[in-house]
This record gives C-alpha cells, structure tokens and sequence, in this order.
C-alpha cells in the first residue's frame, strides 16, 4: 500500500466564521443576500491548496457545537453563546443573522466540488479532527503523511505532536500568514513540551470564551510551570494530594477547592480520538464533482471568481 500523501483537516466553523468577519458584509449575491463567509472560506480553501498541496482534505463540521456529554459534565461549557433554549437540547447557537443562511449553501458548495465534508452525530469538528488525527496516527503499514489542522481555535494545539507528523496552521494573522504550531513554538509560546502538557495546562487555566472557569488564581503561566515540574495534570493533582513542597500552600489549597472541576474538566476539554466517524473518501479532487451543480450555484450566488479560484487550485495540486 501506498502513502496516501498529506492531509489537511478544516475546522469549517472556526474558519468561515472569521470569514464572515474578515470580508465585508457588501459582498453579496445577485439577490442581495450576504455571501461574505462563503466566499472568504472558498478563498481561503483555494489559498491553503495552493500553498500547501495537500492529497488529501477534509472539511470537518460541528454536527453538535455543545455536545451533552460536556455540558452535562460542566454545565458552563459555551453557555453563553446559547441564543435559545430548545427542550431536549443544549439549546441553539447564537450566530449571525447574515450567517445562517450561508452555511447550509457552504456545504452545497463543498459538495459540487466533491469536499469531503465530515461530521459525527453528537460531538463537535474538534472531536471528528481528533479521531481523523488518530486514525492517521495508528497506520503503520504505510507510514505516517504530514497532518495539518487548519484552525482559529487554540484547543485544537492539543493535537500537535511532532513525532507522529502533526501540527496545527493557525489563522490568528489570516490565512496569508499562518502560524505553524509544533512542539517547539508550543514550548516557546506556552512553556509546554507537548500538545497533550498543552491540553493539561488548558484544563488548569481555563477559558472564558468556552465557559471554562480553570483554576482561580492559577493563570497560563503558573499552570505551564505545574505541568512542567510534575509531568502532567495528574501528576499535579497526586502532589497536590501528597502535599508536595514545590506547590505553595495557596496553589495547593486552590487545586482542592477545585477538586470537583478538575475531575470533569478533562472531559470537556480533552478532543474525543473515538468520535462515530465513518469511512471518509478524503482524496482532494482534481475536477469538481458536480460541475453542473456548481456552475449554478457559482451563478446564483455571485461566486465566480472564488469558485475558479478553488478550481484552478484543485487542477494545479492534482
């Protein structure tokens, strides 16, 4: 069997979101509707292609962007980016007006063209890009291609892991310049030597911005320090169990008090590697798929230059 060549996994949420806010809300189709997001994502798509020439692609997708199983366990996790409460559920995101109707056509669009787009009922695009990583992680008869995570979102770091040939494209500067995070800009970055120490120091610090309340008192640079001295989250908590000297009496009364998050706190923000994906076709296409469907869509919706822009980018990698 052969290498199956790079592969390279889109976290389509984060990406056509900062999209949505990097490209004027004035690019709109011939009707009127905003199709800002779906244009700067197909840029985006055309400019990676073309700059990193992966062989294979996946666009991964938030089939659950609050899964139960992490809301159940921190009740906190994303609530406040919950518009509306639905019975039944953890509820509905509150996303842009002008976006929602661009993200159904997203998918149309990734679909002509042939895209695979994957999902997993229940879990989020982190957790199908942690199983997809792992898959890529276990082949040992073919050897391991280079993985590329392409992201806005800082948990996926956790991912990173030099030796098995993953690292993560960052799109904090843009998709014109990325940051490529390995293990050693995640040790100059974070203090942390790997992308599992990085996933341990996240659970300490926490993160606002997913409801995580972390450790009072214990920032990024303290929780870095931790896992560095004692090898891990687990390797804290045992200290702070024994009483260990190293941790102060105030670090170690705040690892106590917050003994019942740190119980559940690596659930929610661990990446699941077991995620019910199935067999994904991820080879990148040379043509489209659909060309009909996508000289349609390309018309009604005003995307012709974007969508030659990703045509002439599949041709050249082919």
């Amino acid at each position: 069997m052969t290498d199956p060549g790079p592969l390279m996994l889109l976290d389509t949420a984060s990406l056509y979101f900062r999209a949505f806010y990097g490209v004027p809300d004035s690019v709109r189709a011939p009707d009127g509707t905003p199709v800002n997001a779906v244009r700067g994502l197909l840029d985006m798509i055309a400019r990676l292609v073309d700059d990193h020439r992966p062989s294979r692609l996946v666009a991964c997708w938030d089939d659950d962007w609050r899964p139960e199983f992490r809301v159940a366990a921190i009740p906190s996790y994303k609530a406040h980016r919950v518009a509306t409460e639905v019975p039944g559920t953890t509820g509905v995101e509150d996303v842009p007006e002008a976006l929602v109707p661009q993200v159904p056509l997203i998918a149309e669009v990734l679909a002509a063209f042939g895209i695979a787009r994957v999902g997993a009922p229940g879990y989020e695009a982190d957790d199908v890009i942690g199983t997809l990583v792992a898959r890529e992680e276990e082949r040992s008869d073919v050897g391991r291609s280079q993985v590329d995570v392409v992201t806005g979102d800082r948990d996926l770091f956790q991912l990173v892991d030099d030796e098995a040939g993953v690292r993560v494209l960052y799109t904090v500067r843009g998709i014109t310049n990325l940051e490529v995070i390995d293990d050693a800009r995640l040790a100059e970055r974070y203090a942390v030597g790997s992308g599992g120490a990085y996933a341990d120091m996240a659970v300490l610090r926490g993160d606002p911005s997913d409801g995580l309340p972390g450790v009072p008192g214990i920032g990024e640079k303290t929780a870095a320090t931790l896992i560095h001295r004692y090898g891990s989250l687990a390797g804290v908590l045992a200290a702070r169990d024994a009483g260990d000297p190293g941790l102060t009496a105030t670090q170690r009364r705040r690892l106590q008090e917050s003994a019942a998050y740190l119980d559940v706190a690596p659930l929610v923000v661990q990446v699941a590697s077991d995620a019910p994906v199935g067999e994904v076709d991820d080879a990148l296409p040379a043509t489209p798929a659909d060309p009909e469907t996508l000289v349609a869509l390309a018309e009604r919706w005003g995307l012709a230059s974007s969508v030659r822009r990703v045509v002439d980018a599949l041709a050249a990698a082919a």
